[in-house]
């Protein structure tokens, strides 16, 4: 049996109304409401969107800046908080535009996507962190206008930024591999050779908390065509944790297991004269005897006592306790 569904009074009515609306839409003078603020939109015109959701650079700031936190430790005596903020896109002219003419400028060249990025420090931030590096205070800044950085004030942009450029290598390994190269150091945005004024760059803002006095900031550019190759991977959501920590404790712990040691299962130790020694020839026989357990010589200090035994066929020795030489030194 066949049936015919068939609309309503109401919902018929409701259909043609539909139909009205959508054709005082695409007739009407305005196409909209007046009441409604309505601008133009043209695809690629919006800054933003050529930057889309770089989820990887945020997580990669969010690493880099916990990483960096050791790079300040010395000067600080404490390690500071550092907050990435959201990167931004921008045209190098705008930005030069909003930044002060005299600031530290390091420039490094990224091999693998054949661009460069630029580190850039406020001379406030540089004159505080001398001034702790040398137990002055750290509210203390130099208000003045300058030109130029002293000496010891190079010295020390030269550990922050070399220190930043290894916390940046290792931020960035779980994405992409980063060799950089040709790094200089500039002092006025008007001669740094990074970008064309009219090209866009990546902003990412790090604020640091310093203890006693107001926060700072430092920015690390990338232009925008540098980081294009790689926009899939940045769009990406990695979530690795490989990563291994800067914290100089770690690194020292981990440098400190690394270090080889001779080990030695010692059977027993000879006595001879030295009349006898200087007339030992190939194939002589010295009779030994063992007796006790062996010892474990570790770098030429009896650490364990061990005796002889085999396990799965192989020769082994196994550990009874520690030698009580070693536990009395």
């Amino acid at each position: 049996m066949s049936t015919t569904s068939k609309l309503s009074k109401t919902e018929v009515d409701a259909l043609i109304a539909g139909l009205d609306g959508a054709e005082a839409i695409e007739g009407g003078a305005d196409g909209l409401s007046s009441d409604k603020k309505v601008r133009d939109f043209k695809f690629g015109s919006d800054d933003l969107s050529l930057l889309g959701d770089y989820y990887a650079l945020r997580v990669i700031n969010e690493r880099f800046a916990r990483f960096s936190r050791t790079v300040f430790q010395p000067m600080l005596r404490v390690q500071p908080r550092i907050t990435a903020l959201n990167p931004t896109v921008k045209t190098f002219e705008e930005y030069s535009f909003s930044s002060e003419a005299f600031m530290s400028l390091t420039l490094a060249r990224i091999e693998i996507l054949r661009g460069n990025l630029m580190m850039v420090i406020s001379p406030d931030l540089i004159s505080k962190l001398t001034n702790a590096y040398y137990g002055g205070n750290l509210a203390i800044s130099k208000s003045s206008r300058r030109t130029e950085f002293t000496s010891t004030e190079d010295r020390i942009i030269e550990i922050i930024t070399d220190g930043l450029i290894e916390a940046l290598d290792i931020a960035w390994s779980d994405l992409i591999k980063l060799e950089f190269s040709d790094i200089s150091r500039e002092e006025n945005l008007q001669f740094a050779s990074f970008v064309e004024d009219t090209e866009q760059v990546i902003c990412c803002a790090f604020e640091i908390q310093l203890p006693g006095s107001e926060p700072a900031s430092f920015d690390v550019i990338y232009p925008l065509q540098t980081l294009k190759p790689i926009a899939a991977q940045l769009r990406s959501r990695m979530q690795s944790d490989s990563v291994d920590s800067l914290s100089w404790t770690e690194r020292l712990q981990k440098a400190v297991f690394s270090v080889p040691l001779t080990c030695t299962a010692r059977l027993t130790t000879v006595e001879s004269k030295m009349s006898d020694v200087l007339q030992y020839k190939n194939n002589d026989i010295v009779p030994i005897q063992i007796t006790g357990p062996l010892d474990l010589v570790v770098e030429d200090r009896e650490f364990f006592e061990a005796e002889l035994g085999d396990l799965g066929g192989t020769i082994a020795i196994s550990l009874l306790q520690p030698n009580r030489k070693t536990e009395k030194t």
